[in-house]
């Protein structure tokens, strides 16, 4: 395992410019909290997503509609107090944004208040007003196509996008429509989920922005999973999610340890009491 230079330095937002011309292949995990953000970071990722994602990873929910924009400030304020040299993306929830540019606006400056460095949204060319609206105040947005989550009941849940032809919500064409609608509107960066390999390569080498993919194949400028699922935390099984570890299991046969030796009275001994 390679070891990180000490002198590492801040992720900024015109650096994921410059890694894409480069080549340089960009890392994103998501999380919610002060402690696996420290974590992360110490590993070296590029950039942390709070994700609304917490509503279905943190929360219990079935989907991420219920989480709102006071949910998502608490969450980015943890992460944020981790003093990162990861980048802090901060996800604008269903309702925080889709009324008008306006309201996104204001939203994105509650995010941004509470720490984020960015702030996320789903949509193309029906978000491409929203997206220039926050960027002409100068806050950086990354995009979000393809599967979107926040649009599960009009996709008739978490399906693929992309695999038909034509222009309307879902199809190939639209995809592709909605990638340039974000790339003109000022974003700097898109998260490309939930589409086959190789539209996703094909957005990829036509926009000038960095991608980003989730279920998008090995072509995009980089990847992003939720922690939760790297760690294989989660019992849940996704295709386009690799778990790096099982600490599902690891978590549960330390609290059967603990159980074990509370009941037989070992816990807590003499070095885990004062005197």
């Amino acid at each position: 395992m390679p070891s990180l230079p000490n002198d590492r330095k801040k992720v900024q937002v015109p650096d994921l410019a410059a890694w894409k011309a480069e080549g340089r292949r960009m890392t994103m995990i998501t999380a919610y909290d002060v402690t696996f953000a420290r974590l992360v970071d110490e590993a070296g990722i590029d950039m942390i997503l709070v994700g609304d994602s917490v509503g279905m990873v943190v929360q219990g929910t079935s989907n991420t509609i219920p989480v709102d924009l006071e949910e998502m400030a608490y969450h980015v304020r943890c992460v944020a107090r981790a003093n990162t040299k990861a980048l802090v993306i901060g996800d604008l929830p269903f309702g925080s944004y889709q009324i008008s540019p306006e309201q996104a606006v204001e939203s994105s400056i509650v995010l941004m208040k509470n720490g984020a460095q960015c702030i996320k949204l789903e949509g193309g060319v029906h978000m491409a007003d929203t997206i220039a609206a926050i960027t002409r105040v100068d806050i950086p947005v990354i995009g979000h196509i393809g599967l979107t989550p926040q649009s599960v009941h009009r996709m008739g849940g978490f399906k693929v996008q992309g695999r038909t032809e034509g222009f309307e919500a879902g199809g190939r064409e639209r995809i592709l429509e909605d990638a340039h609608a974000v790339e003109q509107s000022g974003a700097s960066a898109i998260v490309i989920e939930g589409v086959p390999m190789e539209l996703a390569q094909e957005i990829t080498q036509k926009v000038s922005i960095p991608t980003i993919g989730i279920g998008a194949g090995i072509n995009c400028d980089g990847q992003v999973l939720v922690l939760h699922d790297v760690l294989g935390l989660c019992d849940s099984k996704y295709r386009f999610a690799k778990h790096y570890a099982d600490l599902r299991t690891s978590t549960i046969e330390a609290t059967q340890a603990f159980i074990s030796d509370v009941r037989s009275g070992t816990f807590p001994d003499d070095a885990h009491s004062f005197h």
